[in-house]
């Protein structure tokens, strides 16, 4: 090849480099995961395409709610807002350029935005495979389990019961007052379910009112064994603690 010939195409290629780097990008359709109480990005995508949303949890109670001023015909939600399936999707196509912000209706922090520029997309462009599911499948860490009085009048306040735990969710505490039944050898002491108390738990120390006369507990005198445990926002639960306690007479 001749000097000439080698000096033309050392030429062409560099001047289809530098097209190929002055050529814009192409945004293309893409996916955003709800997760840890977040998204994952704030997607930037041209006219004509599209963006899912994947609730790939451990947490799935969220919606996607479209904000004014541009984006309020699009709701993932609704109604009441519900604990999504894992893997479920939602996913809405962007005609008009501009910025739109969703947010969740539960979770205001649970929020992002969309920015859709005003180049022409391709509406078939994939947005990708869905990112792992993100199964939380260990129970949270209940510990530190005290009552402030163990021993307490039947005043229908109850007492304290302080606790920490390692994550949200709630922790429940059924009460079963010691009976004792038959005489002689077959004396024995029974538990009677009497009741139960639910409380809402968040990350770190907690301070419950326990054994509170409510409609689902009535307090009565004597000696009772609460089986106490936390579950998580994914339907873990820990073992149950035993906490003895006694209610007298005032």
């Amino acid at each position: 090849m001749t000097r000439a010939c080698l000096l033309l195409v050392a030429g062409l290629a560099g001047l289809l480099l530098s097209v190929l780097v002055a050529a814009p990008a192409q945004a293309g359709s893409t996916r955003v995961s709800i997760t840890d109480f977040q998204w994952s990005k704030d997607p930037e995508i041209d006219l004509g395409e599209s963006v899912t949303w994947d609730w790939i949890g451990p947490d799935s109670q969220h919606s996607v709610t479209g904000q004014a001023p541009n984006a309020t015909q699009w709701d993932s939600d609704p109604g009441p807002v519900n604990a999504h399936p894992l893997g479920d999707t939602f996913t809405v196509k962007f005609e008009l350029p501009g910025v739109y912000s969703f947010l969740c209706k539960l979770h205001s922090s649970v929020r992002g935005t969309v920015s859709v520029s005003s180049n022409p997309g391709d509406p078939f462009s994939d947005p990708g495979p869905q990112p792992p599911l993100n199964l939380d499948l260990i129970p949270p860490n209940l510990q530190s389990l005290y009552l402030t009085r163990p021993r307490f009048a039947n005043h229908g306040k109850g007492t304290g019961l302080a606790f920490q735990s390692s994550e949200r969710g709630t922790a429940t505490a059924d009460y079963y007052r010691l009976v004792t039944r038959g005489r002689g050898k077959n004396k024995r002491t029974v538990r009677e379910f009497a009741g139960f108390s639910t409380w809402n738990v968040h990350i770190g120390n907690n301070l419950v009112n326990f054994a509170r006369r409510g409609s689902v507990f009535k307090p009565r005198p004597g000696r009772y064994v609460a089986l106490v445990f936390a579950t998580d926002e994914s339907a873990n639960s820990t073992r149950e603690i035993n906490l003895p306690f006694e209610i007298i007479r005032p």
